[in-house]
């Protein structure tokens, strides 16, 4: 029992119970896995879908754990890995079939207790970013999503894209540098 206690809240809900455990780690982690997926897809609905169906396989693929497993699980490290995983899958899915072209987009949703300077900010903001972020390599946006919107580590990045630590660097250098001449030619 000592070593459930030194657990974080989260592996330790798991070990506990999984539904109430995987309540707290969808509360724990559903902004930052909505965050990752909206600046990737660049669309707020397939931010919903992405991050729906990354919980989704969470769900499923923590059904099939050990207990020492799961009191080893990195969340973050790994949720990012499956969001990723779904994300392409996504992007291969559409290469192959693109979706029919819609002409009156949904406006996506706003928070009405926001004040509307800050979420008119906010929205100019986001929605420059995520058109940037869209005209990188999706290798090189991954990196740099995972790392400055995320904020994982160097090593974390590497195990979810499966890729050697210095290639990380590697693009989230370029990608930034990318976003800086294209920030600047606007």
């Amino acid at each position: 029992m000592r070593e459930i206690d030194c657990l974080d809240p989260v592996r330790k809900a798991l070990l506990e119970d999984l539904d109430e455990g995987f309540a707290e780690l969808y509360g724990a982690y559903r902004g930052m896995v909505f965050s990752t997926a909206l600046r990737l897809s660049g669309r707020w609905a397939d931010a919903e879908d992405l991050t729906a169906e990354a919980f989704l396989r969470a769900y499923r693929g923590l059904a099939g754990y050990e207990r020492d497993r799961l009191a080893e699980l990195q969340p973050r490290a790994w949720l990012m890995t499956i969001l990723m995983n779904v994300w392409r899958n996504l992007a291969r899915t559409r290469a192959r079939k693109p979706p029919p072209e819609l002409h009156d987009q949904p406006v996506d949703g706003i928070d009405p207790g926001e004040d509307v300077e800050e979420a008119a900010a906010r929205r100019e903001t986001g929605d420059e970013l995520a058109v940037l972020l869209g005209l990188l390599p999706p290798e090189q946006r991954a990196a740099v999503v995972l790392r400055h919107v995320v904020d994982l580590p160097v090593s974390e990045i590497a195990a979810v894209l499966k890729i050697p630590q210095g290639t990380v660097k590697s693009h989230v250098s370029r990608g930034l540098r990318r976003l800086r001449e294209l920030g600047g030619a606007r």
